[in-house]
């Protein structure tokens, strides 16, 4: 089976794979090849959520976007040259705790008089 292919579960709930995945690994991509430093951090499938990738670059900006499984994680951050973990093994780097933070103590700085 292809890493983004239009086949996907069916009957019982659970996302299609299609082009909305598509448009996923083409963000990721995206987000990869424009920033320096960049690393995988592939998130496991929940009750509630599909398998997940972040990717995180080396000033801590991060991106999250759902993939078919944690083997397509890995092959997704192969492809594009980058390392990838397992997040529930590794943790997350600082360094996106500490953007996260700033963009939101921006965020608030802006709503502020």
């Amino acid at each position: 089976m292809a890493l983004f292919s239009r086949r996907g579960r069916s009957a019982g709930g659970g996302a299609t794979y299609g082009r909305d995945l598509r448009e996923d690994e083409a963000h990721l991509t995206r987000f990869a090849r424009s920033r320096g430093g960049v690393e995988a951090f592939v998130e496991p499938r929940t009750a509630v959520t599909e398998t997940t990738v972040v990717l995180v670059a080396a000033n801590g900006e991060w991106t999250r976007r759902r993939v078919p499984g944690p083997q397509a994680a890995h092959q997704l951050a192969h492809r594009l040259g980058i390392p990838a973990y397992d997040a529930m093994v590794v943790g997350y780097p600082q360094r996106m705790r500490d953007w996260s933070a700033r963009i939101a103590a921006e965020a608030k700085a802006k709503r502020e008089p």
